[in-house]
């Protein structure tokens, strides 16, 4: 199988490409290497994954997505029996200052694959939506069927988008396409922007750190494996139509077209306190608290409901907070030498 995965030096593109290549995918991996946070993070992923022993079946590509030009050209150098879009411009608090560069980066790129997938009849389109969709909604655990009409930041907005524009296309034209709402990643290889790389960090160097809410928010912490898993599985299987969609009452999640989103989560959200006590614990050292009240753009809570994906995909999500961390500061230490 050949698989296109986007955004591919990041957090889980990195980390996608790699699980592909393990099991015997050709892989065509393409990255802007984008500076939101430090690229040479982001070339030391690609030089491990152009260390990979099967790396002679990975070609990766610097180029941007929000180019449709580049985009063409990918489709019309290869056909692709997948596609993986994970390629976006992340963050909720990057969002409330530069709202532009996730338009461009989530909303016209993600067109741009739309599109190309569309006049190369590519089998199935699977894409990174976000648990951010779900806004203001309290019901907790979040099911795929929740109300998502009240987004608090631009970035849950983009996802948004993207949802309702591949079930567009998947009404118009056929195209198969399956969202993932990720639920908060953390693990090897974390985006230095996130609070489990902050945290452990300035813990580990004695420096403060700081806590939003107080700390009495929990979050729906996922391990990167267990989110790769919930990928490869959701692409593996095609999306068809929903043969008991009812337009008279409608769920969300499915379609009487090829669409379909999935949650990705762990299930067991655990207060931000929590986590905090798993990172001392792995560090072995207490941390110096400066608490924070929440955040513009953030929520109280997450919880993902994973019942349906599990039903379809036999996805169960393996790993715990303290095994989590633990391998994360593992990680960390070994990868900066402390």
């Amino acid at each position: 199988m050949t698989t296109l995965v986007t955004g591919a030096a990041g957090f889980v593109g990195f980390h996608t490409v790699r699980r592909l290549l393990d099991r015997g995918d050709e892989v065509v991996a393409i990255d802007n290497l984008d500076p939101y946070y430090d690229p040479a993070l982001k070339r030391t992923r690609v030089a491990e994954l152009n260390a990979h022993p099967a790396a002679r079946r990975l070609s990766f590509i610097e180029g941007d997505i929000g180019e449709p030009a580049a985009v063409d050209a990918l489709f019309a150098a290869q056909e692709f029996e997948r596609v993986i879009h994970l390629a976006a411009q992340p963050g909720v608090r990057y969002s409330l200052d530069n709202p532009r560069a996730y338009i461009r980066n989530n909303v016209d790129a993600f067109l741009n694959v739309l599109e190309a997938c569309r006049h190369a009849s590519t089998p199935h389109l699977t894409y990174a939506s976000s648990s951010s969709v779900y806004g203001a909604n309290r019901k907790i655990p979040f099911h795929e069927d929740d109300d998502v009409g009240h987004p608090l930041a631009i970035y849950g907005v983009t996802k948004r988008a993207n949802e309702l524009m591949a079930h567009s296309y998947s009404h118009l034209y056929g195209l198969p396409t399956t969202g993932l709402r990720f639920f908060t990643v953390y693990g090897p290889w974390g985006r230095p922007d996130m609070a489990p790389f902050l945290f452990t960090r300035n813990i580990l160097a004695g420096q403060p750190i700081e806590v939003f809410n107080h700390g009495r928010h929990s979050r729906d912490f996922t391990y990167i494996d267990d989110i790769v898993e919930g990928v490869v599985r959701s692409s593996d299987q095609i999306c068809e139509p929903d043969p008991d969609w009812d337009a008279r009452a409608p769920r969300a999640s499915t379609s009487a077209s090829p669409f379909r989103i999935f949650n990705i989560g762990n299930s067991e959200p655990v207060q931000l306190d929590d986590f905090i006590r798993a990172i001392e614990a792995a560090v072995g050292r207490q941390a110096v608290r400066v608490d924070r009240p929440m955040q513009a753009g953030d929520v109280t809570d997450t919880c993902a409901d994973v019942t349906t994906l599990e039903r379809v995909s036999g996805y169960r999500p393996q790993i715990g907070v303290e095994e989590g961390v633990a391998r994360f500061v593992r990680w960390f230490r070994e990868f900066y030498g402390l």
